[in-house]
Order: C-alpha cells, then sequence, then structure tokens
C-alpha cells in the first residue's frame, strides 16, 4: 500500500531546503532546482507545492515567522510562570523585540530569509501584502502595550502610542539590518535595544 504523503510536512522540508541555503549562501541566485537538490526531492516534485521562487519564499517566510512567535510566546509565558505574575509591558516588548533580532542561528537564518523577501517585495506589489498586513498588526499590539504602560504610570503619558510601537519596530529592523552586516555584534544590537526601552519606559518627571 503506497505511503500517505503528507503535504504540509513537504511543504515544511522544503521550507528548511531553503532556510539551509539561505543560512550559509543567501538567496539571491537560489533557483528551484537548487532547493529541490538540497530537499532531496525531484524539481517536479518541488513545482507541485511551489510553481514559483516567490511562492516558495513567501511560505518559507510565514512558517519561520510562525516559528518565531512561537517562541516569543513561550518566553512570554515562561516569564510568567517563573516570576510569579503576569509580565509588565515592557517584559513583553523585550521578549518581542528580542525574538524579531537575529541573535543565534534560528533567528539568523529567519533574518535571512525576510531580507531576500524584503528585497523581492520591493519590485513585485504582490509580495507586499503580508508586510502591508502584519506589520500594522505588530504595531497595533506595541501600541496597546505602550498604553497599558502608561495607564500604569511607566511611560511618559505624552508620547504617542502609535509613533513609538513603529520606533520599535523601526529599530529592530535596523538592528537586524546591521547585525546582519557585521556591523553590530548580536550581543551589541540587545544592548541597544535595552537601552532604547529603558529610556522609553521612563515616566514624566514631575514638575
Amino acid at each position: 500500500m503506497p505511503k500517505k504523503v503528507d503535504h504540509e510536512e513537504r511543504r515544511q522540508q522544503i521550507a528548511h531546503a531553503l532556510w539551509r541555503i539561505a543560512s550559509t549562501r543567501g538567496l539571491d541566485d537560489v533557483s528551484l532546482r537548487d532547493v529541490a537538490a538540497e530537499a532531496d526531492i525531484s524539481l517536479g516534485r518541488l513545482q507541485h507545492y511551489f510553481r514559483t521562487k516567490d511562492d516558495m519564499l513567501l511560505f518559507a517566510l510565514r512558517h519561520i515567522n510562525a516559528l518565531a512567535d512561537t517562541r516569543i510566546r513561550t518566553s512570554i509565558e515562561e516569564l510568567a510562570a517563573t516570576g510569579g505574575h503576569p509580565p509588565t509591558p515592557q517584559d513583553i516588548l523585550r521578549a518581542c523585540l528580542t525574538g524579531m533580532l537575529p541573535i543565534d542561528d534560528k533567528s539568523r537564518t529567519g533574518a535571512l530569509v525576510s531580507a531576500a523577501y524584503f528585497a523581492r517585495a520591493i519590485h513585485d506589489p504582490r509580495m507586499r501584502t503580508d508586510a502591508q498586513e502584519g506589520i500594522p498588526r505588530l504595531a497595533a499590539f506595541f501600541a496597546d502595550q505602550i498604553r497599558t504602560a502608561q495607564q500604569r504610570h511607566a511611560i511618559d503619558t505624552t508620547r504617542d502610542p502609535e509613533a513609538e510601537a513603529m520606533l520599535l519596530i523601526s529599530l529592530a529592523d535596523g538592528l537586524t539590518a546591521y547585525t546582519l552586516l557585521d556591523v553590530h555584534t548580536p550581543e551589541r544590537a540587545l544592548e541597544l535595544m535595552n537601552q532604547h526601552l529603558d529610556r522609553l519606559f521612563t515616566p514624566a518627571t514631575a514638575t
């Protein structure tokens, strides 16, 4: 009796092959044939799942982002379990931003896939949908955390939560780029991110 193929598992196998290539030589000149060889499947079999490189890249990006989300959620849950109290907005934002930075092999590979997606999305409106939908959702979540901190008098109430949320995302993106380029070490990127959070979570001085 023929073995039943798990199509989602096969897609993930292909995505992992793409990640391995990204982590060693980038994705600029990578073809579907290259990924098929890395995944140890035929080109025809790969094209059964992904007709184009962009289709494959988008799936790989979404899958790696889902794994990153899981790691971040686990980190926040661990904070609650070990701290004996719900994590603060600063704890949550720190966990999210740390999860966005390329500070280990997994997150560095994710950042490289994201960079390849970004380069292609600039010139292809069809590829921009995830960023156009995902970034506003992330910014709204960050802004909610900032508003909660303001209600608790942990952040100056004169700060604009939406603007600060986008600045946090932009900071993570900038630190990611410079870490990938070896301008910063991962440790320095974390240090700079923490410095910014510490400045943001400074209540207004009473006059």
